[in-house]
């Protein structure tokens, strides 16, 4: 029998509008299309009722399908024909597995191919009117996840060498970051970040719910508890955030920006 085809799509942040054209046609010619949990309710309900749905993130009681049993599965339905979505929020090549994923299928010697996605890295930040780079702020940008303990000797991350590329006026974003934020902000400050740089975060972003909160860095972790900065959350860390200061309303004015209710620390410097 002739295998299917896997297409590891990311669904970008979660407007259904921000999908690529490819992606969407796919999601409408599946067989099947395997999302994660953090994929929009929105875009989860694109495909026809002809094409099946199969929930592979984490639940709601905790349990969560084990990459094992998803490379298994990808590999099972494909080669018994089907023509497989596996969905990702974001891009599937950044913190999505989809890496994993694609060497699994090779391996398998299954037919797959990779639709990038708008990751949350750069659309957090831009949808509320925070560039990732600037010609007058910043000229380099470093994403990383949030969810490795900063102070773990072995962790993967030198902190002390993102606390430098901030000083020297780059972009740190940080996924998956809202638990352990006030560790990472301490690390920050530990490798002698000023306590004045700009921070910004913004909560679901691009979807209806999206809200956003600016403060800096030696005040925002009480601002993010105090209006209630939930995962998925993208929190971005450098000079770039004072931009937002400029732009914000124009964006609002336009309708182009969703978070009205964004809370903005005074302090955060604008120049």
């Amino acid at each position: 029998m002739q295998p299917g085809t896997v297409s590891l799509v990311g669904a970008g942040p979660g407007d259904p509008d921000l999908l690529t054209v490819k992606a969407r046609r796919l999601l409408e010619d599946a067989d099947a299309v395997l999302y994660d949990s953090l994929v929009s309710e929105a875009i989860r309900d694109l495909p026809p009722a002809s094409v099946e749905r199969i929930d592979v993130g984490k639940r709601g009681d905790g349990e969560r399908t084990t990459q094992a049993a998803i490379n298994d599965l990808l590999v099972r339905r494909a080669a018994a024909g089907d023509d497989l979505v596996r969905l990702k929020s974001g891009d599937p090549y950044v913190f999505g597995r989809g890496g994993e994923e694609a060497e699994h299928l090779a391996a398998a010697g299954i037919p797959f191919e990779v639709v990038p996605g708008i990751t949350s890295a750069v659309a957090g930040p831009s949808l509320i009117g925070v560039p990732a780079t600037h010609r007058d702020h910043a000229s380099s940008l470093t994403v990383v996840t949030g969810h490795e303990d900063p102070t773990k000797e072995e962790g993967a991350l030198d902190w002390d060498a993102l606390a430098r590329s901030v000083s020297a006026g780059g972009t740190l974003v940080i996924l998956m970051g809202v638990g352990r934020l006030p560790d990472n902000v301490a690390a920050l400050r530990a490798g002698g970040v000023a306590p004045d740089t700009p921070v910004a975060m913004v909560e679901r972003a691009s979807r209806p719910d999206e809200f956003a909160v600016t403060g800096t860095l030696d005040t925002i972790t009480d601002r993010a508890r105090e209006v209630g900065i939930d995962p998925p959350a993208v929190t971005v860390v450098g000079d770039v955030v004072s931009v937002r200061d400029r732009v914000a309303d124009a964006l609002r004015a336009a309708g182009t920006v969703r978070s009205a209710d964004a809370v903005d620390d005074p302090a955060v410097p604008t120049e």
